[in-house]
C-alpha cells in the first residue's frame, strides 16, 4: 500500500512510520515540523519506499499518484503548544482535517482520523466508554485543542456518511515513548527528565489526578487494526491501568533510581485549567472489534523511555 501520515516526524507519527515500512509499505510522511521534528525519522532517510515532505496541513495538499490511506496525526497536542498557538491548533484541527479528508475523497484511500480523549473533557463518567458525549468547556483555554478534535470528528464522519469515505477514529488516551520531545509539557517528559537530572518531581496541586499511560508501541498497533477495520464509529486507544499523578511520580523515580524528592506546587500559569481530574479509557470496544489492549507494562515502558531519554539528555 502507499499511505500517508500528516505529522508523520511527530512522536507517534515517526513510530507508525516505521511499523509501516517494516510491513512493506510505501509511506510518505508530511510534516511542516512545528512540533514534529527530523530527528524523529532521520533513521528513515535512506529506506526504500520512504519520502518526506515538509507541508502544512492547513495548506491545500496535493499528492501525485495513487494513495491507499491517510492516517491524519497532525496536531498540537501538547498543552504548551496549544496554549502558545491556539489559533493554529483550531486551524489544524478544522482546515488540516477538511485537507486531508478531501484527499482521502479524491485518492479513494481510507482515512483515519488521531482523535483524543480530550474530546471528553473532565469527564463526569468513569471510566469513559465511545458513548459519553464529554464535559467539555467550549471556552476555557483548553478549549481549542478539545474543540478542534471534537469538529474534526463531526466533519471526519460527515465525509463517511456524505461521500463514501472508508473512515476510522481513533480517541487516543495518554501515550508516551521514546522520541517524546523533552520540552513539551506533559507530565512523563517532564518527570522523566527531573529524574534523570536528579531534580525535584514537581507535582501540581496534591497529585490527586489521574492518568492511564499507553506504551507508544501499543498505540500503533491499534492504529493499525483499526485503519484495517470496517469500524467507522470511534474506538478508544489507551492503557486501563489508572493511576494518581503522585503514584505515577513515585513510580518514575523508582524505575529510574533516581534520587529525586517530590515537590507539590500550585500552577501559575492556565495549563491546569479545566484540566480533567480523572482519565481512563474502557477499551471494550477495542478488544471486541480489533482484538486489540496493550501488551507493555508501564514498568517496562518507562525503562525503555528513560534509555531514550539518557541519550537526549546527555546524563550519565
Amino acid at each position: 500500500m502507499r499511505i500517508l501520515i500528516t505529522g508523520g516526524a511527530g512522536f507517534i507519527g515517526s513510530h507508525l512510520c516505521d511499523v509501516l515500512l517494516s510491513g512493506g509499505h510505501e509511506v510518505i510522511a508530511m510534516d511542516n515540523l512545528i512540533t514534529g521534528s527530523l530527528r524523529n525519522i532521520a533513521h528513515l532517510k535512506d529506506a526504500p519506499g520512504f519520502v518526506f515532505v515538509h507541508h502544512d496541513v492547513t495548506e491545500y495538499i496535493a499528492i501525485e499518484g495513487s494513495l491507499d490511506a491517510i492516517y491524519h496525526l497532525a496536531s498540537l497536542p501538547s498543552p504548551v503548544d496549544y496554549l502558545g498557538m491556539p489559533i493554529k491548533t483550531l486551524k489544524v484541527g478544522a482546515i488540516g482535517t477538511l485537507n486531508a479528508l478531501g484527499l482521502a475523497k479524491a485518492k479513494g484511500a481510507r482515512f483515519l482520523l488521531a482523535s483524543t480523549s480530550e474530546v471528553y473533557g473532565d469527564p463526569l463518567i468513569h471510566p469513559q466508554p465511545e458513548s459519553y458525549w464529554g464535559n467539555v468547556n467550549p471556552v476555557g483555554p483548553r478549549g481549542v485543542y478539545d474543540e478542534s478534535k471534537r469538529f474534526a470528528e463531526a466533519l471526519t464522519m460527515a465525509y463517511c456518511r456524505t461521500h463514501g469515505v472508508s473512515t476510522h477514529i481513533a480517541r487516543i488516551f495518554n501515550t508516551y515513548g521514546p522520541r517524546m520531545r523533552l520540552n513539551d509539557g506533559r507530565v512523563v517528559p517532564n518527570f522523566m527528565a527531573q529524574a534523570l537530572q536528579g531534580a525535584p518531581l514537581t507535582v501540581y496541586d496534591d497529585g490527586s489526578r489521574t492518568r492511564s499511560f499507553c506504551y507508544v508501541s501499543d498505540l500503533v498497533d491499534g492504529l493499525v487494526r483499526l485503519m484495517n477495520s470496517d469500524e467507522t464509529m470511534p474506538v478508544n486507544l489507551g492503557n486501563p491501568r489508572e493511576m494518581t499523578i503522585l503514584q505515577f511520580a513515585r513510580l518514575v523515580i523508582e524505575v529510574t533510581e533516581s534520587r529525586s524528592e517530590i515537590v507539590f506546587i500550585a500552577p501559575t500559569d492556565q495549563r491546569t485549567k479545566d484540566d480533567p481530574q480523572t482519565r481512563q479509557p474502557d477499551i471494550t470496544r477495542a478488544r471486541t472489534i480489533l482484538g486489540w489492549e496493550p501488551g507493555v507494562s508501564l514498568e517496562e515502558g518507562l525503562r525503555l523511555t528513560a534509555a531514550a531519554f539518557v541519550q537526549r539528555l546527555d546524563v550519565a
